[in-house]
This record gives C-alpha cells, sequence and structure tokens, in this order.
C-alpha cells in the first residue's frame, strides 16, 4: 500500500486499534505521530516504532480540549511541513452499561465529549490545514455500534452513529478538494474497551462470539489494515465510506 513518506497523526494511539495503526503506518514508511492523552503510553509506542526503524514521534493531546488538538496539529505542520492522514481513532465507553432511563449524566457527558465532539474538533482543525495543502485523508474509527442499536450502551451507541454521519456530510462538503474522509466501523474487536466488558461480564464472552459468525473478535491489527489501506494512494476514489470490519456480525 502506498503510504511511504506519509505525514500521518493517529490520536489515542497509545494502546488497542490506535497502537496498531501507528505501527502499522511506520511499517509502511509513513512518518507517524503517536498522540494520546497519557504521554508514556504514547513513548512506548513511539519507541516500539522506532526500534523496529520506523519513524514516529509523540504529540500528547486530549481531544476534548479544542486548544490541544490545535497544538497537534501545529506541532505536526511545524515537524513536518504538512498533515497528510489524520486517523480519529481516540474513543472510550461508559463506565456502567444501563438502559436510557438509569443511564448516568457522567458516562453520556465524557462519552459524548471523547467519541463524537473530540473527532468534530480533530475533524475541524485538520481539514483547515488539508485545505491549505490542496488534499489530505481523513478516517475516523466509528463502530457497529454506530451502525445498527446496542442496548445498556447509549452515549457509545450514539457517539459512533454520529461519527457516521459527521463523516458522510465532510466528505460530501470536501468531495472537490482532494479532501477524502471515510470511516471504519470495527465490531467485536480484542482491545480495552473489550477486556473492560468483560471483566464485569464474563459470561458474556460465549454470548458475544455467538452472534459473531466467524467465531471470534477481530484484530486491532486487521482493523489498521483497513485504516492504512483508506488512506493509501491505491484509494482515491473512495469517500464517504464505512468500512465494517465485524467477522459478518451486520449479516
Amino acid at each position: 500500500m502506498q503510504v511511504k513518506n506519509k505525514i500521518v497523526v493517529v490520536t489515542g494511539a497509545g494502546s488497542g486499534i490506535g497502537a496498531a495503526t501507528a505501527k502499522h503506518f511506520a511499517k509502511l514508511q509513513a512518518k507517524v505521530v503517536v498522540s494520546d492523552r497519557k504521554e508514556e503510553k504514547a513513548q512506548k509506542i513511539a519507541n516500539e516504532i522506532k526500534e523496529a526503524n520506523g519513524e514516529a514521534m509523540v504529540i500528547t493531546a486530549d481531544v476534548t480540549q479544542f486548544n490541544e488538538v490545535e497544538n497537534l496539529i501545529q506541532k505536526t505542520v511545524a515537524h513536518y511541513g504538512c498533515l497528510d492522514v489524520i486517523v480519529n481513532n481516540a474513543g472510550i465507553g461508559p463506565k456502567t452499561m444501563a438502559r436510557t432511563a438509569d443511564y448516568t449524566l457522567e458516562d453520556w457527558d465524557s462519552v459524548i465529549a471523547v467519541n463524537q465532539t473530540g473527532v468534530f474538533y480533530c475533524m475541524k482543525i485538520a481539514i483547515k490545514q488539508m485545505l491549505k495543502q490542496k488534499g489530505g485523508t481523513v478516517i475516523n474509527i466509528a463502530s457497529l455500534a454506530g451502525l445498527k442499536a446496542s442496548m445498556n450502551n447509549l452515549s457509545y451507541c450514539a457517539s459512533k452513529f454520529a461519527v457516521v454521519g459527521m463523516t458522510k456530510s465532510a466528505a460530501l462538503e470536501y468531495a472537490t478538494k482532494n479532501i477524502r474522509i471515510n470511516a471504519v466501523c470495527p465490531g467485536y474487536t480484542e482491545s480495552a474497551l473489550l477486556d473492560k466488558l468483560l471483566a464485569v461480564r464474563p459470561d458474556m464472552d460465549e454470548l458475544l462470539k455467538s452472534v459473531i459468525p466467524m467465531k471470534r473478535y477481530g484484530l486491532a491489527e486487521e482493523i489498521a489494515e483497513a485504516v492504512v489501506w483508506l488512506a493509501s494512494d491505491t484509494t482515491k476514489f473512495i469517500t464517504g465510506q464505512t468500512i465494517t470490519l465485524d467477522g459478518g456480525t451486520s449479516l
């Protein structure tokens, strides 16, 4: 895939899909900005990339803070001269799974702030830079929960449906500006979010696998491959799309 020397920012890159994505870009000789709100996690991934002879730098950012997102893009451009790709991966789930009437205000506010508003902040600032340089690619990490209902998970479901809509709307707006905007929608994937769920409800492991036709969870590396493909020069005619990686669950 043609991503050599592209300047790539990955948010939430300290673990899971974000870390796998950052590593995969670097493996294919892209120059990666590893961003996470926790510097030690981001630095660990950047070090692993460098040990594998890849190029990476760390810029911390909390995507719920507009000024920190501005700083992330500004520092990237100051160091590398441009921004070719941003992967809006930073995301969280609720602390408590509950039905709508019992859903906590804290879970609503925190999840929407990261998963929805954070993606908006990143898109807003990255697209402004891409307009200046006359091109770029945005890839948003949505979810199967952004395509179909998810019980007891209102804020997460709402935020991921929003990401899908934001992706399509922005793609339409900038289709003539050489800026492509797509989303990937992972199903149940081995990650910190899934680990958290299974720690609370170990019985969910068997239940979840029973609804996945492939009878297994996705791997972060498998999601990363799709992200890099969408960012590559081999997909120049793809925009406004959601690529679903769910082992057939949506069927």
